[in-house]
């Protein structure tokens, strides 16, 4: 059974790469910060009283199984407001007001960066992404466990059942691929 202790003590160590994670997953802070606060929550009340060796794989699937349920909801949401906005469309002197133009955002935000900058910067994220996926199986689960989850290197070899040896050798291998991957095609990172 984990001490109260332990289980604060986890939920601390893996914030950090849990918030990181969900923000990979739904590109929204607000909604990342949500998801993982709600899946600390459900790890306390259902399975705080379980050993804190089984906390770490419990905590896992839980805010992966949180994640599809925000897309889930948000899928559900979009079809609720495109239903009906497109049945609102009339044509009264009150719907002149758009939101839009009254709306300023925070300076360095991503909504005040222009068009241009968000595509650049999607079409980068879809190429690193494609060239991650193109590794092979153990050295994309070292990088993304060491460089995505910030897994150190004991626990990545853990996860992964080898050596933390292999696990420096994989990632090794994994970086250099992928910057030579991603130089070829004109991406200085």
């Amino acid at each position: 059974m984990a001490t109260d202790k332990e289980l604060s003590d986890f939920l601390e160590n893996v914030e950090r790469r849990a918030f990181k994670q969900a923000a990979y997953a739904v590109r929204k802070d607000e909604a990342a910060l949500d998801i993982v606060q709600d899946a600390m929550i459900k790890l306390a009340e259902k399975y705080g009283d379980r050993p804190a060796a089984e906390l770490p794989p419990l905590f896992q699937r839980i805010l992966q199984n949180t994640i599809l349920d925000y897309f889930r909801r948000e899928k559900v949401r979009n079809t609720w407001v495109s239903l009906f906005s497109s049945m609102g469309n009339s044509s009264n002197d009150q719907d002149d007001f758009d939101l839009l133009e009254s709306y300023e955002s925070e300076e360095g935000s991503q909504t005040t960066e222009s068009s241009i900058d968000k595509i650049e910067r999607a079409q980068i994220l879809t190429l690193i992404d494609a060239e991650v996926q193109k590794l092979p199986t153990r050295q994309r689960e070292a990088f993304l466990m060491r460089y995505w989850q910030d897994m150190d290197v004991a626990e990545t070899a853990t996860a992964m059942g080898c050596s933390e040896g292999s696990v420096k050798t994989h990632c090794s291998r994994a970086t250099h691929t992928l910057a030579q991957a991603l130089k070829a095609k004109g991406i200085q990172l």
